[in-house]
């Protein structure tokens, strides 16, 4: 746990310098699109840190994260497929390099635009459920642009500004409730980003 208090501390010193914002934007749009890591962790770090600046946080936050969803819409409808139908190169790099994106999901997930379009995107933005699963699968099998946009800003930016609101209105109390059980909260966080992966193996059982 000693590497990630100091990885807190690290991203709680973003909030004292001219570059946290940017960092934020970089991970938002990063999250959406290829990276592991979600930006709550430094979104809530920053606004711990400068409170007054937190709804424009998660404004940065939302700015980013549907800027990257719009990349990985992009790799999914332009790099994702290869000659007569095949994945590409790229695509079988993804496959083998990003976690949460094999091909039995790549396909399964298309029955959930099937089935529940619009929500299953809200879904995957507003909850820890990996969203560049959801990004590039929308744009490998042609899901509406605009629906995908309308959707990725409403779930992402409503997740943001929750979590701004709550450190925003709860703050102190929220900063001497994390210092104190700061090892369990870490496992907490955990445990929920790997339930987001077993959250999309779960749907595709019913």
């Amino acid at each position: 746990m000693k590497f990630i208090r100091q990885l807190y501390d690290w991203m709680l010193h973003w909030a004292e310098t001219p570059y946290g914002a940017i960092a934020l934007f970089l991970l938002a749009f990063a999250e959406a699109s290829f990276f592991p890591i979600p930006p709550d962790a430094l979104l809530i770090a920053l606004v711990l840190g400068a409170r007054k600046k937190a709804f424009k946080f998660a404004a940065i936050s939302t700015a980013g994260s549907v800027t990257g969803a719009l990349l990985g819409y992009s790799i999914g409808y332009f790099v994702w497929w290869g000659v007569q139908g095949e994945f590409s190169p790229f695509a079988i790099f993804f496959f083998n390099n990003i976690p949460g994106l094999t091909e039995k999901i790549f396909f399964d997930v298309q029955s959930l635009y099937d089935k529940w379009n619009f929500w299953i995107i809200f879904t995957a933005g507003f909850t820890p459920i990996p969203y560049k699963v959801f990004t590039i699968t929308a744009g490998a099998f042609n899901i509406n642009i605009f629906m995908f946009i309308i959707a990725s800003v409403i779930s992402r930016a409503g997740r943001f500004f929750l979590v701004a609101f709550l450190i925003w209105k709860f703050g102190d109390p929220i900063t001497k409730f994390i210092d104190k059980y700061f090892n369990w909260l870490a496992i907490a966080f955990t445990v929920l980003l790997i339930g987001g992966f077993v959250a999309i193996k779960y749907m595709f059982l019913f």
